[in-house]
Order: structure tokens, then C-alpha cells, then sequence
């Protein structure tokens, strides 16, 4: 793996990183689930329809611990377990049957927002936690009826499995990952030139990385040389992993790659782009001077044009 690779790979994304212990091994226990809830040094994350509950000066998401959390938990539709701080417990709970207004009352908070604008504002494991939280709570709240018979599902395992009611079926349902591939498209000739897009709906000059969603029976580097070429017209050749970032909104997972390209006629596909061109380092830079975003500050696309920028050519 080149320095480069190694370099993005170690830099650290937003949603990513071990800051709890999902503790597998124990979850499956409803008893040690349950003591661990009720413990007294047990925090729980109040969500409401996706978002952060706000409170304090400067804002910040509610953690609840003791008779505060005990009333979130009464009024909840679901709990989770998102895994363990040293020895504490972390817990999500789900608003999202009450008012907005109820809502921000029972847990003492002001407003509501969504964890993807806060990510400036918040430390890493904050970020990572929230959005982890937000993923699970929604599987949940969308996966209560089983997709093969339509019977009621049952919560196991901490919110990290649900099984049918229907003794017939009893089928055993897990939150689906859905894998989506975002590549750097470079040139092969020099100088290096990378291709970027305005998709339908961007700002102007909104340029930005290629992505799709993975297709059965495909691997990731297929998904990466088909996407190119279906959206931008352009065929790919070598394809090289570069990191993967969690993407919980609901249930992302993004692979990032660098893929090079074998031709470079742009010829879009009027749907998911309206434009495509290639950059060079020196017109990448002087759209960044310009006022053009280089990437979401929460997303592995950032992180692909900032390291192809530092390698110079």
C-alpha cells in the first residue's frame, strides 16, 4: 500500500472508530441488558425522528443518566444498546411516537437537529456515537412487521436483532448494511487530471467525487467501473481500495477507492449527472480559492480529493 493510502486510511473519518464496546458477546443476555440499563451510572441518548435532542449553552445532544433517563425510557418506543464505556452502559431511545413538543419536555432539551450539521461542533466518538444510535433506532423503527409473513417483530439482543411473533415463521431479522462505492477518477496520462461531477440538484459549481450503491452479485470494483461508466461515460481500469467510512444514514457503508481511467471523452448521463470534467491539481485549487467545496466536511469524498491534492505530480 502506497504512503498516500496509508496516510488516508490512518487519518481518521467522521462516524468511524471503536469508542464503544458493542459487546457482542453479552448483549444476547436480556438479563445483563436489563441491569445494565437500570444501572446508575448508565447514559442514554434521547433521539426524535432521526435527530439529536439539543440543550445548554452551546448546545449540545442530551445524555441522560438516573430519573431523567428512567422517564425518556418509560415514554420510548424502542431502547437499544449501543455498547459499553469502560464499564458503563450506553443506550438510544426513541421519541418518535410523541409530539416534537413532548419531546423536547421529557428530555429537557430545546430543539432538534440532525447529526450531520453538528459534526463541526462535536467530538469524534460524540459524532460516531450519535450517528450509530441514529442508524440502529431507525432499523428498528422500520422493521416492525416481518417481510415474509407481515407479523409483528420482537426486539432481541439489545435492538441488534428482531424475530418474528409468529411462532410459524420465527424468522431472525438483522439490520441490513447497504454498501455504496465513492471513487477518485484520475487520468493515466500527465499531467494528472481527476474527474469530478455536478450532480442533478448541486449548487453551481458543486462539483464533487463519483458514487453508487453495490448491485447483488457484483464486487466493489465492478460497482466502481460500471457507476463510471454509466454516469460519465468514461471506462475505468485499475481499481484500488483506499478506506471505508460508516455511513448510518440510515444504513450506508461507503468504500472509497481510486480507480484510473482507460479514456477520457466525458459523456453524461443527464440523470444522475448534468456535468462531468477533468481537473488538474492547479484547477482544483484555484475552484477551492473560488469559493468551490472540496467534499462534505463529514465525508470520505473530502479526504479523497484532499490527498490526491497534496501528492503534487
Amino acid at each position: 500500500m502506497t504512503d498516500h493510502h496509508t496516510a488516508l486510511h490512518d487519518s481518521g473519518l467522521t462516524y468511524c472508530g471503536r469508542w464503544l464496546d458493542r459487546a457482542g458477546d453479552r448483549r444476547t443476555d436480556p438479563l445483563w441488558i436489563e441491569a445494565t440499563l437500570t444501572a446508575p451510572d448508565a447514559r442514554l441518548i434521547p433521539l426524535w425522528r432521526d435527530r439529536c435532542l439539543m440543550a445548554g449553552a452551546p448546545q449540545a445532544p442530551v445524555f441522560l443518566a438516573g430519573a431523567s433517563a428512567e422517564a425518556v425510557r418509560q415514554a420510548s418506543t424502542e431502547v437499544v444498546f449501543l455498547g459499553l464505556d469502560g464499564d458503563s452502559g450506553v443506550f438510544a431511545a426513541d421519541l418518535s411516537g410523541l409530539s416534537e413538543t413532548e419531546a423536547l419536555h421529557l428530555a429537557g432539551a430545546e430543539h432538534v437537529l440532525d447529526v450531520r450539521t453538528l459534526v463541526g461542533t462535536l467530538e469524534p466518538s460524540e459524532a460516531s456515537t450519535l450517528a450509530y444510535a441514529r442508524g440502529l433506532l431507525h432499523w428498528n423503527r422500520h422493521q416492525g412487521f416481518c417481510g415474509a409473513c407481515g407479523a409483528a417483530t420482537v426486539s432481541r439482543n439489545g435492538g441488534h436483532m428482531r424475530v418474528c411473533g409468529d411462532v410459524g415463521c420465527a424468522r431472525l431479522l438483522f439490520p441490513r448494511i447497504e454498501p455504496a462505492v465513492i471513487m477518485l477518477v484520475e487520468s493515466a496520462e500527465t499531467p494528472r487530471r481527476c474527474l469530478l461531477a455536478l450532480h442533478k440538484g448541486s449548487a453551481a459549481g458543486g462539483y464533487s467525487t463519483l458514487a453508487g450503491f453495490v448491485e447483488i452479485g457484483e464486487s466493489l470494483e465492478d460497482a466502481v467501473r460500471r457507476e463510471v461508466a454509466e454516469e460519465a461515460g468514461v471506462p475505468v481500469g485499475a481499481v484500488t481500495y483506499v478506506a471505508s467510512q460508516a455511513w448510518p444514514f440510515p444504513s450506508g457503508l461507503m468504500v472509497g477507492f481510486r480507480a484510473t481511467a482507460t479514456e477520457h471523452t466525458v459523456v453524461v448521463d443527464g440523470e444522475e449527472l448534468v456535468e462531468a470534467r477533468w481537473f488538474t491539481r492547479a484547477e482544483l485549487l484555484a475552484h477551492a480559492a473560488s469559493g468551490g467545496r472540496l467534499g462534505r466536511e463529514d465525508s470520505i469524498d473530502r479526504l479523497l480529493l484532499h490527498g490526491w491534492l497534496q501528492e503534487g505530480d
